[in-house]
């Protein structure tokens, strides 16, 4: 049966937070519940984002409580993602990430409103998909 997660602040999927207490993070928990490669890769770019899941309207569309395992609800966002409050670039990177988890499909023009950071996240992630793992994604030296 779900229920609705346990509201908390955005500690909730800082690694710093569970590394003081021994416990996962929440978006541990969701990468550890991932039922596919997909899955996986859409919850590890919202983790390593870090803002958008600290946000309590984001969790509460998106994570749930299943027979006692954290996991994400990828309709749930999807359906919700213009109701949100979210700013132009974060509404790009949260469309983006549903495509990834394939509940949504978003235009890969979307790329053009999102700051560096999700960018690189964004690409980190469909060449974590594409199981490539020698092509570097970062700052050129």
């Amino acid at each position: 049966m779900a229920t609705n997660p346990i509201r908390s602040t955005g500690a909730t999927s800082c690694s710093a937070a569970s590394n003081a207490s021994n416990t996962p993070s929440l978006g541990e928990l969701l990468v550890r519940s991932a039922a596919s490669l997909r899955e996986r890769t859409a919850v590890q770019a919202l983790v390593e984002e870090e803002k958008l899941l600290s946000r309590d309207n984001v969790r509460a569309a998106l994570v749930t409580k299943e027979d006692g395992v954290m996991t994400c609800r990828w309709e749930g966002l999807a359906g919700r993602l213009y109701t949100l409050g979210l700013d132009e670039g974060e509404r790009a990177f949260l469309g983006l990430v549903l495509s990834l988890a394939g509940v949504h499909r978003s235009h890969l023009a979307a790329v053009r409103h999102l700051n560096e950071r999700r960018l690189q996240t964004v690409l980190q992630a469909l060449v974590r998909l594409a199981g490539n793992d020698r092509i570097a994604i970062g700052t050129r030296v």
